[in-house]
């Protein structure tokens, strides 16, 4: 008996315009017909366009609900056929949300349809909204629960701002769609979760929201969106920590498939459809949504081991036994994209901060993954790419390969902030170091990392220090606090404290569970706390500020 079809997601809502919207879903069937049915009445209808996602995958350490093939568990990675379903609903008036579902007609004639929610175009300048901004869910353990409390909390939002991270290893399917510990990305901003936590006998299971069903997502590119060498490794993990330089991956392998031998997000591109830009297509780009001008960077770079001893690929070294084998070097913390002065995407910001459309903006954001200001660790070393010494004996052969990072040369730092402080931004959003903490510097801009899911690596404040080898100098490599010398903030309204009963101005937690909400009819952005050992506790909001207008 054949098994009825099923949606392996509900739709969710991608790239809003004045009178229309995208409606995007996934199944694991390639069907016959799929369409978008909508209106009060539901006398509309509109035909998705079908594609099948290209490099989506399982393997041997995926957690998927039947982990076997041919009644073996995978001893390499499988191909997983998913599709792509994306309809534009047209003809819509801002501001006026009107029902939908979506229905997918399975070859054999069989069907399967969505419940219905709401939709509604690009909203209209002054409309005050409700943004979620989160960062690195990354089937964290409390991800779930962050987001279930989101909607409890403040009700349905209207947008979400995702700064990168979204999934660990992009390429493997489950983690997007049907991972078997119930903390997929794509349940848990759809409310479809089941991920149990439990604290002294006590058990809840948490679902997560009804959120980008209702509530178009925009996104930007962290390291875990980014796969190494297709195809060379043993399982996903190892492909996914297999990337090189495009650079070393030319005078490796040539011009051809250069991409396919450095590193890619082809995952991430097909299953998003996002607004684009001419020189960075998806990767970065721009957007007016309501009063705000929303900058997406593409600014993040491989996460390598900080340990000297590891036999791992090392941010600051390559181990010995792959010293006299160059294409298996990992190259440090290699950037991805370059945003240096002179850049492609440098230029494209240039443009794009002189535009209309972002200086007649009433609030300009600039989102992208990796901290300029933190207190967590990913801000060491500095962003900047790895200077190379390699140190030989007198008869050539190579003794070491080690890693720099000069902090003068953060491009971050020195290239891009001094932008966006001539440009007036308010605003700076990012993750990539799984904790809350803000900043203000002496222009007014406010920076803030709100990506607290649990997997909280911990602040370097107090007496905990970053772990970087004690050879390197403390001037390139800050051990304690913020190493572009901004202060952290103090929450303003309930902030936790610590064991000599101060204040702290971070949460780093695997237990407490933040996130942030803008206002944008206030200018305010609120951040809240939720304890998930006290699962009957109240979600308590500890910071608020408002954002100038310059």
């Amino acid at each position: 008996m054949i098994s009825p079809p099923q949606l392996l997601t509900d739709p969710f809502l991608q790239l809003p315009s004045k009178s229309s919207i995208r409606v995007v879903w996934f199944t694991e069937f390639v069907g016959d017909q799929h369409l978008v049915v909508y209106g009060d009445k539901f006398n509309h209808s509109a035909i998705a366009k079908t594609t099948k996602l290209s490099h989506t995958r399982e393997d041997q350490l995926s957690r998927v609900a039947d982990q076997r093939e041919n009644g073996k568990i995978y001893q390499q990675p499988i191909k997983r056929d998913i599709w792509r379903h994306e309809a534009e609903v047209t003809g819509l008036i801002a501001n006026v949300r009107i029902p939908y579902y979506v229905t997918s007609i399975r070859e054999d004639g069989e069907k399967v349809s969505s419940e219905v929610f709401t939709l509604a175009p690009s909203p209209k300048p002054g409309t005050p909204l409700k943004i979620l901004l989160t960062s690195d869910h990354q089937l964290k353990p409390m991800t779930a629960a962050n987001l279930q409390k989101v909607v409890e909390t403040v009700g349905n939002v209207d947008g979400v701002w995702f700064a990168g991270d979204l999934v660990n290893v992009p390429d493997r399917a489950s983690e997007w769609f049907d991972d078997n510990r119930g903390n997929a990305l794509f349940p848990g901003l759809q409310g479809r979760a089941h991920y149990p936590m439990e604290h002294n006998g006590v058990k809840v299971t948490y679902t997560g929201s009804k959120i980008i069903q209702n509530a178009p997502m925009f996104t930007c590119i962290g390291n875990h969106e980014v796969m190494g060498r297709y195809e060379r490794t043993e399982n996903l993990d190892a492909e996914f920590n297999d990337t090189i330089p495009r650079a070393v991956a030319k005078s490796l392998y040539g011009e051809e498939f250069l991409k396919t031998n450095s590193f890619n997000t082809n995952t991430y591109e097909e299953i998003f459809t996002l607004p684009e830009s001419k020189s960075g297509d998806k990767t970065y780009y721009a957007v007016t949504f309501g009063d705000v001008r929303l900058v997406v960077l593409y600014i993040t770079n491989m996460w390598r081991h900080p340990q000297l001893e590891s036999e791992r690929k090392g941010r600051y070294i390559e181990p010995e036994k792959d010293l006299e084998n160059p294409e298996n070097w990992g190259y440090g913390q290699l950037i991805y994209e370059p945003v240096f002065k002179g850049s492609d995407q440098y230029n494209w910001l240039q443009q794009e901060l002189a535009s209309p459309e972002f200086k007649q903006a009433k609030y300009k954001v600039v989102m992208f993954h990796h901290p300029p200001h933190t207190l967590g660790d990913n801000i060491v070393p500095a962003y900047t790419n790895p200077v190379q010494v390699i140190k030989k004996d007198e008869t050539g052969n190579i003794q070491s390969v080690n890693y720099e990072y000069p902090k003068n040369a953060d491009y971050i730092i020195r290239d891009v902030i001094p932008l966006l402080e001539n440009a007036q931004v308010q605003l700076v959003f990012y993750g990539h170091s799984h904790l809350w903490n803000r900043f203000v510097n002496d222009s007014g801009m406010h920076f803030l990392e709100t990506s607290n899911v649990g997997n909280s690596y911990g602040a370097a404040w107090g007496e905990r220090k970053r772990d970087i080898p004690a050879n390197l100098p403390e001037n390139d490599y800050t051990r304690i606090g913020d190493p572009n010398y901004l202060e952290p903030v103090i929450p303003t309204i309930s902030p936790l404290l610590g064991a000599d009963g101060k204040p702290l101005p971070y949460i780093a937690s695997n237990d407490i569970t933040v996130f942030s909400i803008f206002d944008t009819g206030t200018g305010t952005i609120s951040s809240y706390r939720f304890d998930t050992r006290k699962p009957d506790s109240e979600v308590i909001k500890f910071d608020e500020f408002t954002m100038g207008n310059f």
